[in-house]
């Protein structure tokens, strides 16, 4: 589907490109450090959930529902708040999302019960969209050849602060308790937004219309692009693998296998971190070799983890190189879909990336939900073949939805 015909089709508007700022290597660590802070705060609770439950006198499926509601969150800020990156200017945008966020983790940390916990994480979620901004906004200012390349620096930066974010939570939710660690939140958005306000440039937008025709511009490029469904829908198989495994790992190590506190369930997010390693990596092979072989590469290591973790995860050693090999595969896969989908229509990057994190969070969110159930009905042998099972399905999407077309 050209540009043209999306164009038309959609009966919207879009102004001629303007000159952007150039996008320094400065700018790009800004970026992947603000990804990696923002994105922390849908995650925090992870290795949190069983003192959660704890202090509010709920089972552990009860409490994962935390993390649900953060995730849920999340998906509707990219459904509703993420496209008008395409219509209003990003910085601006973006900062009054920090504000709000800042708000929303003082909330959590005073909850006095664990329905306001759940009310203030999806807000949480909804404020903590800012990457998806900005993996927008470096998309639009990288030069094409280099894009994957730039595209994965900064997602390396967002994927550092997904799987650190465990370890600090967990750390800190030990020494201090949980409420500690959305205080500790909510002051470092406080001075992201000081430091965001300084040093990043603004980015004007090249739609011009109502939200409305925004929003039902939304739905032309979900029917048009046979790739865009494609990738969405891999991505939120891939995650939902990828949320089964970290919903469930802390009940999984404080239970009988290892008996473990929240710190080490925590710590687990920095051998994970070797995923963010791979996300320059799975950038430049999008870039030479194409994304779909990186794609097909991250969903045949998801496989392989799961089916290490089901057969070793009871010893150290293999539930470690399970780990290394799911969050390398998922990002890697991660990373290659957006470079696709960045390239299918320039002028609507905004609303390209909704879609598909709409989709990946969907995944994400159905992931947890039912990683607790798994564990509830199946233990770690129903959490590994749930996780495999999502994981082949996002084989079977990738290698026969739409390739007709």
């Amino acid at each position: 589907m050209s540009d043209t015909s999306f164009n038309s089709s959609a009966s919207v508007t879009t102004a001629s490109p303007r000159s952007a700022p150039v996008l320094s290597s400065a700018l790009v660590w800004l970026m992947a450090l603000t990804c990696g802070l923002v994105v922390a705060n849908i995650y925090y609770n992870q290795p949190l959930l069983a003192a959660i439950g704890r202090t509010f006198h709920l089972s552990d499926s009860s409490a994962s529902l935390a993390a649900t509601a953060t995730q849920i969150g999340y998906t509707t800020g990219m459904l509703f708040v993420v496209p008008l990156g395409d219509m209003l200017e990003r910085k601006r945008l973006m900062l009054i999302m920090l504000l709000g966020a800042t708000a929303c983790l003082a909330l959590a940390a005073w909850a006095p019960s664990f329905g306001v916990l759940a009310a203030a994480s999806v807000l949480i979620g909804i404020c903590s969209a800012v990457p998806q901004l900005l993996l927008p906004m470096a998309a639009h200012l990288a030069p094409e050849a280099d894009r994957g390349r730039i595209v994965g620096r900064i997602m390396s930066g967002l994927l550092i602060g997904i799987l650190a974010s465990r370890t600090v939570s967990g750390y800190v939710g030990a020494h201090l308790g949980w409420r500690a660690m959305f205080e500790i939140a909510a002051g470092l958005m406080l001075a992201l937004l000081a430091l965001l306000a300084w040093r990043l440039p603004q980015d004007r937008p090249h739609f011009e219309g109502s939200y409305g025709a925004l929003m039902k511009s939304i739905l032309t490029l979900t029917r048009e692009q046979v790739a865009l469904r494609r990738a969405a829908l891999v991505g939120g198989l891939l995650f939902a693998a990828f949320s089964v495994f970290w919903t469930t790992l802390a009940f999984f190590l404080e239970g009988p296998a290892y008996r473990y506190g929240s710190d080490v369930a925590g710590f687990f997010g920095v051998i994970g971190a070797v995923g963010a390693l791979a996300a320059p990596l799975a950038g430049k092979a999008a870039d030479t070799r194409g994304p779909d072989f990186a794609i097909g590469v991250g969903i045949m290591l998801a496989l392989a983890a799961y089916l290490l973790l089901g057969l070793t995860g009871y010893h150290l050693a293999g539930l470690v190189l399970g780990v290394i090999l799911l969050d390398v595969g998922v990002q890697s896969a991660h990373i290659s879909n957006q470079t696709k989908i960045f390239s299918l229509v320039p002028e609507a990057r905004s609303r390209l990336n909704t879609v598909y994190m709409t989709g990946y969070f969907t995944g994400g969110s159905l992931g947890s939900i039912a990683g607790g159930l798994a564990w509830t009905h199946g233990g770690w042998p129903g959490v590994c073949l749930l996780g495999a099972a999502f994981a082949g399905a996002a084989y079977l999407v990738s290698r026969f939805y739409g390739q007709s077309r």
